[in-house]
């Protein structure tokens, strides 16, 4: 079984980070294979590998699977760990995986994931402190009840990997995600498949105007860890 998994630039592309941490994370195999964002717009080259013209997208054989969550099903029917193993876990997370897919969408126009800097925000909307509300609540349920570090228990599963851009977001924008969540983005910073892209993300030198303009009207970038 050989999978390739193609991915955008790691400062920028939260969506490629989810599958792609879950498969390290998991010790899944795989070809690594980035095709950076060259514009403001990468439909038409990225047609050439995913139907929807996005990243990311797994090549097994013949076969493409596209989207974040299309992969991690696709993945989930062949590989155990994907989800939690208790019934009541695997629920929780399923709901929190749909819902991190589907929803927070203030926190994604106004917290775009960069990895590398650092930013002091603009004063936050009361849509984005929803978001972060919500958050703190989905987190803190998830690691009371089944006892952490991670969201669903003792081990990293999908729920993990598709919030694992956010942890990157409440560093880079600082947010306030109470003890219990900071623990968690703590911890999963320190994973070494996070660590691993984040070096990655740092050598990177690719910049991209357009994800620039959007970092610099967030707020005022105080500090940029990325190679000149």
């Amino acid at each position: 079984m050989t999978y390739t998994l193609i991915t955008a630039n790691r400062n920028y592309s939260s969506w490629s980070l989810r599958p792609w941490v879950l498969m390290k994370a998991l010790n899944l195999p795989f070809e690594d294979r980035i095709e950076p964002f060259a514009a403001a717009s990468n439909y038409a080259a990225f047609r050439s590998f995913s139907p929807t013209g996005q990243v990311p997208a797994l090549i097994d054989g013949d076969r493409t699977v596209w989207d974040s969550l299309g992969i991690t099903l696709y993945l989930a029917d062949r590989h155990a760990g994907v989800w939690p193993a208790d019934e009541a876990a695997r629920a929780f997370a399923q709901c929190a995986v749909a819902e991190m897919h589907s929803g927070f969408a203030t926190l994604r126009s106004d917290c775009i994931m960069n990895v590398g800097v650092r930013v002091e925000p603009n004063i936050h909307s009361p849509a984005l402190g929803r978001d972060i509300a919500r958050l703190r609540e989905l987190w803190e349920q998830g690691l009371d009840r089944f006892g952490g570090p991670f969201l669903a228990g003792s081990v990293f599963t999908a729920i993990d990997a598709f919030y694992a851009p956010v942890a990157f977001r409440v560093r880079t924008y600082g947010l306030d995600v109470g003890p219990a969540g900071q623990n968690w983005v703590d911890h999963m910073l320190a994973h070494p498949a996070m660590k691993q892209w984040e070096d990655e993300a740092l050598a990177e030198r690719w910049r991209e105007e357009s994800h620039e303009a959007e970092i610099g009207a967030a707020g005022k970038i105080i500090a940029d860890y990325r190679a000149a």
